[in-house]
């Protein structure tokens, strides 16, 4: 059974950058047709799909993130990471590592999720 897992810092000050790290166990991110996702929810609102990296590398984003966002990984730890620019108050969300067959996941109802971590932006 595959484990997600989000670690980085809960509190991040406006205009700097979060980075979020996506430890995987009992499965690797290099092998199957597998996407890897970051997704997120602010509070009161619903799933917003951030980006994705592919089993074989290609990242693709969500156009209202794209210009902020990057996703990476690295193969001999077998985690993905986020990295969030310019980060202001309306980033305050939690924010989900998530193993789908589908490039964009918008419901809970679908792929392996991580149990999720509190970011919240504020000076």
């Amino acid at each position: 059974q595959v484990q997600l897992q989000e670690s980085g810092p809960g509190l991040v000050k406006p205009s700097q950058t979060l980075s979020l790290t996506c430890t995987v166990s009992g499965g690797s991110i290099t092998t199957g047709l597998y996407y890897w996702s970051w997704i997120r929810q602010p509070p009161g609102k619903g799933v917003e799909w951030m980006g994705a990296i592919s089993y074989s590398g290609d990242t693709s984003y969500s156009p209202s993130l794209k210009s902020r966002t990057s996703i990476s990984r690295d193969m001999s730890k077998n985690q993905f990471t986020l990295h969030l620019s310019s980060v202001t108050p309306e980033d305050t969300a939690v924010y989900y590592c998530v193993r789908g067959r589908t490039k964009v996941v918008a419901s809970k109802n679908f792929g392996s999720w991580g149990q999720g971590i509190q970011v919240t932006v504020s000076s």
